[in-house]
C-alpha cells in the first residue's frame, strides 16, 4: 500500500491509507446564489440554531460542566436536590415531570429548582445550554407558581421567536398535562384578539413586540397581576433588533414583588448588563468552562500545496476516520458543497449541512447523522455551532477558521475541536494546511492557548510534517 505522502510517518495509531469507494450515495443540495459568502458574512441567526437544537434533542445531554452558584444571601444556606419528590411539587406536576420521562433532576435543574420555588420567591439569572433540562425547570417554577382558580394570567414567559415560543409551549403542555384547569395563552403576531378583551389563560407565553402590545396598548393582560417573568434565551434576544428593550419595558410594568427568572446559553459581557437590567437582586448560576476534554484530544496538521491535494490527502485519511464518526468544517457554504458533492463522487457516504437548508432540513441532517446513516458531516461553522453527536471523535478542519479580517478564531477552533472530546472519550483533530499563510494561523492559535493556559500548553503536539508544499 502506498504511503499517503501528506502525512509525516511519525503519525501515532493511525495509518496512512489509500480510499476505497464505500456503498451509499449522497443527496447534495445545490448552493445558492450567495454561496461565496463566508462564515462570518453569513448573518448567523441564533433563533434558527436554537431551534435546531431543541428539535435534535431526544434526551437530556450529560454535561460535565461545573454548576458555580452565586447566592444573594451568601448567608443563607444552600439548597440542592438529588430527586423531584424532595422539592414536594403538587402530584398532578410530579405526574407530569415523570410522563415525559425525567427520572432525577439534571446538574441545572439540583440547583437551580429550589431557588425558583423558594418561599418567598427569589430571582435567577442562569446559563444553561440547550438540552440541560433548564425550559422543564423553569415551567415547573411557572406551573407550581399558579393559582387555578383565577382566571387571570399569572406567568409571563418571553421567548425571541414565534417558533422557539412553540417549543416551550409543547413543554407547558406536556408537563400540566395532569392540570387540566391550568390554560395556556401565545401572544405571538397572528394571533389575533377583540379589543377590550381579557385574557383568562393563567399563562401567557410570546413573543416580545407582541406580549408588549398586550401588556400596554391593547390591554389583554393585566402586568401588576404576574407573579413569575421568565426571559427565556436572553443571548438571543439581545441579538434581534428592538428585542432587548422591548423586554425592559415590559419588565418595568411589573409589580415589585414578581418573580424575575433570565436564562442564556452564554454569558458575554452584553448579555451580562442585559441580565442586570432586567433581574434585580439575582442568584446567579454559571457553568464553570470546561477545559479538562481538550486534554483527551490528539491535534495533527497535515501539509498540503492545494486545495485538490488537501481533498487527496482527506481521501487517504477516509478509512481511519470512518471506523466512527467525523465532522469535517469548511469556511464556505461554496467549499462545503463543492467538498460533499466531491466526497459523493468517490462513492462516500457523506451528509451536507447547509445555510441555505431550512431548519427542519438541517435537523434532518442531522438525525440521519446521529443515527449513523452517513459517518461523515461536512458543514460550515454558523450550521454546526451548538450540535452535539456523541459518536464524533474525529474533527477535520478542512479550512482553518479565521474570523472576517482573516486572523485565526481561537473560540471557534475551541468549539470545533471540542466536539471530539466529549463524555470523557478521547478525540482526535485534523488540520488540513495549505500554505505557509495557514501554517502561520495553526502557529497562532498554539500559541493561543499555549498562554492561555500559563505558558504551558497541556494539548498534544500537533504533528511535525517533513517539509513545505507549495503554498
Amino acid at each position: 500500500m502506498e504511503r499517503n505522502r501528506h502525512a509525516e510517518s511519525r503519525w501515532p495509531g493511525l495509518q496512512a491509507v489509500s480510499h476505497h469507494p464505500a456503498c451509499g450515495r449522497c443527496a447534495v443540495v445545490k448552493p445558492s446564489a450567495n454561496a461565496e459568502k463566508t462564515d462570518e458574512e453569513e448573518k448567523e441567526d441564533r433563533a434558527a440554531q436554537s431551534l435546531l437544537n431543541k428539535l435534535i434533542r431526544s434526551n437530556l445531554v450529560d454535561n460535565t460542566n461545573q454548576v458555580e452558584v452565586l447566592q444573594r444571601d451568601p448567608n443563607s444556606p444552600l439548597y440542592s436536590v438529588k430527586s423531584f419528590e424532595e422539592l414536594r411539587l403538587k402530584p398532578q406536576l410530579l405526574q407530569g415531570v415523570y410522563a415525559m420521562g425525567f427520572n432525577r433532576p439534571s446538574k441545572i435543574q439540583e440547583n437551580a429548582l429550589p431557588m425558583m420555588l423558594a418561599e418567598p420567591p427569589q430571582n435567577l439569572i442562569a446559563q444553561s445550554q440547550s438540552g440541560t433540562g433548564k425550559t422543564a425547570a423553569f415551567v415547573l417554577a411557572m406551573l407550581s407558581r399558579v393559582e387555578p382558580a383565577d382566571r387571570y394570567p399569572q406567568c409571563l414567559c418571553l421567548s425571541p421567536t414565534y417558533e422557539l415560543a412553540l417549543q416551550t409551549g409543547n413543554v407547558i403542555e406536556q408537563m400540566g398535562k395532569f392540570y387540566p384547569e391550568l390554560k395556556l395563552a401565545y401572544a405571538v403576531r397572528g394571533n389575533k384578539l377583540e379589543r377590550g378583551q381579557k385574557i383568562s389563560e393563567q399563562i401567557v407565553i410570546g413573543t416580545p413586540g407582541t406580549v408588549l402590545d398586550w401588556c400596554s396598548k391593547l390591554k389583554f393582560i393585566d402586568p401588576k397581576k404576574i407573579k413569575v417573568f421568565v426571559l427565556d434565551e436572553a443571548d438571543v434576544m439581545i441579538a434581534t433588533q428592538g428585542h432587548q428593550d422591548q423586554s425592559i419595558r415590559i419588565q418595568r410594568m411589573l409589580p415589585r414583588n414578581c418573580q424575575m427568572l433570565l436564562f442564556s446559553a452564554t454569558f458575554e459581557d452584553s448579555v451580562w448588563k442585559f441580565a442586570q437590567k432586567v433581574v434585580p437582586d439575582p442568584n446567579v448560576i454559571k457553568l464553570k468552562r470546561e477545559e479538562e476534554t481538550l486534554d483527551t484530544i490528539k491535534q495533527y496538521y497535515v501539509l498540503c500545496s492545494s486545495r485538490d491535494e488537501k481533498f487527496q490527502a482527506l481521501c487517504n485519511l477516509y478509512g481511519a476516520i470512518t471506523i466512527a464518526q467525523a465532522m469535517i468544517f469548511c469556511h464556505t457554504r461554496k467549499t462545503a458543497s463543492w467538498l460533499a458533492a466531491e466526497l459523493s463522487k468517490e462513492g462516500h457516504q457523506v451528509a451536507l449541512l447547509s445555510g441555505e437548508m431550512m431548519v427542519e432540513q438541517r435537523a434532518a441532517v442531522i438525525e440521519r447523522f446521529r443515527e449513523g446513516k452517513e459517518k461523515v458531516l461536512v458543514t460550515t461553522n454558523v450550521c454546526a455551532r451548538g450540535i452535539d453527536v456523541e459518536q464524533v471523535s474525529v474533527v477535520i478542519n478542512f479550512d482553518l477558521p479565521v474570523d472576517k479580517d482573516g486572523n485565526p478564531d481561537n473560540e471557534t477552533y475551541l468549539h470545533r475541536i471540542g466536539r471530539t472530546g466529549r463524555f470523557g472519550k478521547r478525540g482526535l483533530a485534523v488540520n488540513m494546511v495549505d500554505s505557509k499563510h495557514s501554517m502561520n494561523i495553526l502557529n497562532r492559535i498554539q500559541e493561543h492557548f499555549s498562554e492561555s493556559r500559563g505558558g504551558s500548553c497541556a494539548w498534544h503536539p500537533f504533528l511535525r510534517g517533513a517539509g513545505w508544499g507549495k503554498g
